[in-house]
């Protein structure tokens, strides 16, 4: 097995941050831990995704304290995430869900994204909230075999962002 050298990494990579694609837009609406922010806004680089923020004072912080690639990055602050999303879908965006719902789409079978998607992520503990679900096109749901009843905001926005950006 080799391993490639970061030269050969950084030669394969974009040169710079890219700018504003709008293909795919994470979208962690009702966040509730900061570091996650962070970790999702990677991802987001990593596939040519953006981040829609809510209004919080502290988001800014934990995305400044969680962005390790020292670049500018693309991150849309939304004011009322319920009518962000209402516009969002009145404009032709494909809202998906990331929620455990009877009609969801298994995480495996989930196409990638054919025009403009938006990936809702709710709260860590209380999921999406009920007045948001019906602005949802569909939902998406990560199977799990343990214990746990779902996966960090950062880890499920990244498979998922993943699977609509091709890459996987």
């Amino acid at each position: 097995m080799r391993v490639r050298p970061r030269r050969e990494l950084r030669a394969a990579r974009r040169p710079r941050a890219h700018r504003c694609w709008g293909h795919l837009i994470a979208a962690p609406l009702w966040p509730l831990h900061g570091a996650n922010l962070g970790t999702l806004l990677r991802s987001c680089d990593a596939v040519g995704a953006c981040l829609a923020v809510p209004p919080f004072r502290w988001v800014d912080e934990a995305l400044a304290r969680g962005n390790t690639l020292r670049r500018p990055t693309c991150v849309h602050r939304v004011g009322s995430p319920l009518r962000w999303l209402a516009a969002e879908r009145a404009s032709g965006s494909h809202v998906l869900g990331v929620e455990l719902a009877d009609e969801a789409i298994r995480l495996a079978d989930l196409e990638p994204a054919r025009r403009r998607t938006i990936a809702v992520l709710g709260h860590e503990a209380t999921g999406i909230p009920p007045e948001a679900l019906d602005l949802l096109d569909a939902a998406v749901e990560i199977p799990m075999v343990g214990t746990g009843l779902s996966l960090n905001v950062a880890v499920a926005g990244s498979l998922v962002l993943y699977r609509l950006a091709g890459l996987m």
